[in-house]
């Protein structure tokens, strides 16, 4: 059982490989994609935040992620596909509690690249590092319940939904309730043999 977060993840930026993905840090030329990313508006619909309006939000963004990992505080990656070579969506690890060896987890992608299962092929590689390198316990995901594509690939990953909050997020003039779905280091993650 993981009782202690191992931080020497943080001592080099740690590179995943799946076999389509690369996940890598993120470098200020990445911020046109990422502008493309945030401010879609399919990907937008659920995050409930505002969708940038400016690549100067990008770049900002992707400079405090930088800051994020040399202060030990979270991880960002860059999801590329290798044929392409072309970033294609991210995925973190925030909140980290190192306390209690928890962090929650965000992500997007691109809509050109929907139903193709690279989200789930990232899920997969990430949530194996959390748990065997970064050494966490528990895994959370905080998502708005009409947000049903990623509640499914939650769900089919192994995630269980531990908490509905309601009306706790208050975004665009209105309360939004909140679905909280969590992995933990013992539970099975599904789905490992069919991308392996």
């Amino acid at each position: 059982m993981n009782t202690q977060l191992n931080l020497t993840v943080f001592n080099e930026f740690p590179v995943l490989e799946t076999p389509s993905l690369r996940l890598r840090a993120f470098g200020l030329n990445d911020t046109s994609a990422l502008f493309a990313i945030r401010s879609h508006s399919k990907v937008m619909e659920y995050m409930d935040t505002d969708p940038m309006v400016r690549q100067s939000a990008a770049y900002m963004m992707i400079a405090r992620m930088q800051v994020d990992f040399e202060s030990q505080e979270a991880i960002h990656w860059v999801i590329e596909e290798k044929k392409s070579k072309k970033m294609i969506g991210y995925f973190s690890y925030w909140r980290l509690d190192k306390k209690h060896c928890r962090a929650e987890i965000g992500y997007a992608l691109h809509p050109d690249y929907w139903n193709q299962r690279y989200m789930t092929e990232t899920l997969l590689e990430v949530l194996q590092f959390g748990f065997q390198q970064l050494q966490l316990h528990s895994i959370e995901a905080n998502v708005n319940p009409n947000n049903r594509p990623s509640i499914k690939l939650l769900q089919k990953i192994g995630f269980q939904q531990e908490a509905h909050f309601r009306s706790n997020y208050f975004y665009n003039n209105r309360y939004i309730d909140s679905l909280i779905y969590c992995l933990l280091e013992t539970d099975p993650i599904y789905e490992m043999e069919s991308i392996r």
